[in-house]
């Protein structure tokens, strides 16, 4: 009777535990992704998560133009920012994080992540870059906060929600030095999952593909690499095999237009756009065009 009655309390244990989970994956286990549009006609990223709890993830943020409509964005959620992450230190990508932290103005910030190279490593590689560097951990520093060193491997989990990082930095990389060590992560739900590459170019491209990470690199949405051109190659987008393609790219880069008609500048935007085509892409969401766009 003892053992009867054991067995049957585990099963209710186990079939409540069932319950609990199942309602878990239905609710919160979910996240809301905005693509926010640029302010300034300058390339950048700028995206927020949010959780079916409401927790709220920011990835990068844009130039400090960019900041007022991010921060009004944020507020609207709740002005509560459980994790903030870095893909890498340029200007259109960390200067509204930096303008932010500096003047919160009914924003916080609980968290920052990132995978910063050294001071030394940055002065060396790209000096500009550096002062990016040093000015957005100035501003952590006075909203208290500091950066957490990320690692590939890694798994933050938020509400049932999975981040996990795939690349960090790649200080050996010399080449298109800090867009090859940009923080490549990979946003999942029991519906979909979200491939974000910064800028990574084609040497950081090729390390992650032979990586033990590679195998985590499929995904339904890819964001497109250095604002779809001189990023990674097709053959990274192939082992990606998105569905969707997220082009944080203004006008005159979408179009390859330096100012006289399409076509006419130096980017490779248009050869890009090419290979996505030829693997059955069902749409591609474009800042300049689509303007703020949701994917639930």
């Amino acid at each position: 009777m003892f053992v009867k009655s054991a067995v049957i309390i585990a099963a209710a244990v186990f079939l409540a535990a069932a319950r609990a989970s199942a309602a878990e994956r239905g609710t919160s286990a979910r996240f809301t992704l905005w693509q926010l549009p640029e302010q300034t006609h300058s390339q950048m990223m700028s995206y927020v998560l949010q959780t079916g709890s409401g927790t709220v993830i920011v990835i990068d943020g844009g130039t400090k133009g960019d900041a007022p409509y991010l921060r009004g964005f944020l507020k609207n959620l709740g002005g509560k920012v459980e994790a903030w992450v870095l893909t890498h230190p340029h200007s259109d990508h960390c200067h509204a994080m930096a303008e932010i932290l500096s003047n919160p103005d009914g924003i916080s910030v609980k968290r920052l992540y990132a995978s910063l190279p050294p001071d030394e490593w940055l002065r060396a590689h790209e000096p500009d870059s550096a002062r990016d560097a040093a000015a957005v951990r100035e501003a952590a520093r006075s909203a208290g906060l500091a950066f957490n060193q990320m690692v590939p491997g890694q798994l933050l989990v938020f509400d049932g929600v999975r981040v996990e990082v795939l690349g960090v930095r790649n200080e050996e990389i010399r080449a298109n030095a800090i867009n090859n060590s940009s923080v490549v992560l990979r946003a999942s739900d029991a519906r979909k999952s979200v491939l974000f590459t910064g800028d990574l170019g084609p040497e950081g491209g090729e390390k992650l593909l032979k990586s033990r990470m590679a195998s985590r690199l499929r995904a339904d949405y890819v964001q497109m690499a250095h604002h779809g051109q001189n990023g990674v190659t097709e053959e990274f987008y192939r082992a990606v095999q998105p569905s969707y393609c997220l082009w944080t790219t203004p006008t005159w880069l979408w179009n390859n237009d330096r100012g006289q008609g399409p076509g006419t500048g130096p980017w490779r935007t248009l050869e890009v756009r090419g290979w996505m085509e030829k693997h059955s892409i069902e749409k591609h969401f474009v800042t300049s065009i689509d303007g703020l766009v949701r994917i639930d």
